[in-house]
């Protein structure tokens, strides 16, 4: 897998808007799910659903409040009527005479009958309502992780090369300078990297380090400024660096297209960010600091054609980082 699809915006937004709903349900169903609270009372277990009765009947021998006593009893559903019975066969501390007074009053009020007629409040639209958001929940979820899927597999780019793939195309094509069969030291760091048009978040970086591991430092390729408007951008410069952590500074040069290093106004834009080179006449770039020193060659490179300026961005660039250590030479 490419790690450069990682930099695309769509892929970005798409695995955030995956772990955004992983971690929303992971929230919502596990750290801090839905409490419910005051519940009907049809919706309670048999044994709570007696000790309510119970409790409404003493209610009702204390107050003698026939409205309230008649509405406790019809929030039991239709299972009031053997709920009394139940408590009837098991009065425990409620004064049988008291149930007896609570089924004379239903009778009056024609609520009590076997056949009961008050029926229990009619939640399952709400309960029909939450399976379904469930799952269309789930289903959002396993759709949009199958979307992430395919495009990191690059099933949306079928038959289509990113430019990302053809740098690397290009990169694995070029032959590193065999520096021990020119006589000379081999580095302890050796680099290709490409920039091709189109790869607008182009930027290499490496790490260095000795023949023994240990971290020496970094060193890198990216785009330094553009010209011109539209995608996709028109590289005018590149910055080649590299950083010493021994000497805990980072050195920068700046490869300028010939037009842009002819031009005053982007010569006095990038002098700021180090020494400027033009590609027209510079192959080689030296970098240098206290115990590093590192070559980048231009292996290859293509110029842009278009309606912008002749010789103003780069179409394809390749670059070879060779790194050696002070110490070591």
């Amino acid at each position: 897998m490419n790690s450069d699809i990682f930099k695309k915006p769509v892929v970005i937004g798409v695995l955030a808007l995956f772990l955004g709903l992983v971690l929303g349900l992971v929230w919502g169903w596990g750290i801090q799910p839905v409490q419910w609270y005051d519940a009907p009372v049809n919706l309670l277990r048999p044994e709570l659903q007696v000790d309510y009765l119970r409790m409404a009947i003493d209610s009702y021998r204390v107050n003698a409040d026939e409205a309230l006593a008649v509405n406790r009893y019809s929030e039991l559903g239709s299972d009031g009527y053997a709920l009394i019975q139940k408590l009837k066969a098991n009065p425990g501390k409620v004064d049988p005479n008291a149930i007896t007074y609570f089924e004379d009053l239903l009778k009056r009020k024609g609520v009590y009958t076997e056949a009961q007629t008050v029926q229990p409040a009619n939640n399952s639209g709400g309960s029909l309502f939450s399976i379904i958001l469930i799952v269309v929940a789930l289903l959002v979820v396993a759709g949009v992780g199958a979307a992430a899927y395919w495009l990191l597999r690059g099933g949306g780019r079928r038959g289509q090369i990113t430019p990302a793939q053809q740098a690397a195309d290009h990169v694995r094509a070029v032959e590193k300078t065999d520096y021990a069969a020119r006589g000379e030291a081999p580095p302890v760091a050796q680099y290709v990297t490409t920039y091709v048009s189109g790869d607008d978040l182009f930027d290499d970086s490496f790490s260095i380090d000795s023949q023994a591991g240990e971290f020496l430092g970094e060193c890198g390729v990216g785009i330094s400024e553009t010209i011109g408007v539209g995608d996709p951008k028109k590289v005018t410069a590149f910055e080649v660096w590299m950083f010493d952590k021994n000497d805990i500074q980072t050195v920068t040069k700046v490869l300028m297209s010939p037009y842009a290093f002819a031009d005053p106004a982007y010569r006095t834009k990038l002098e700021a960010k180090g020494e400027l080179l033009n590609v027209g006449t510079q192959k080689q770039v030296v970098l240098e600091t206290q115990t590093l020193l590192m070559t980048a060659t231009i292996a290859d490179m293509q110029i842009g054609q278009g309606v912008l300026p002749d010789g103003s961005y780069f179409d394809r660039i390749t670059l070879e980082l060779a790194i050696w250590s002070k110490k070591a030479a």
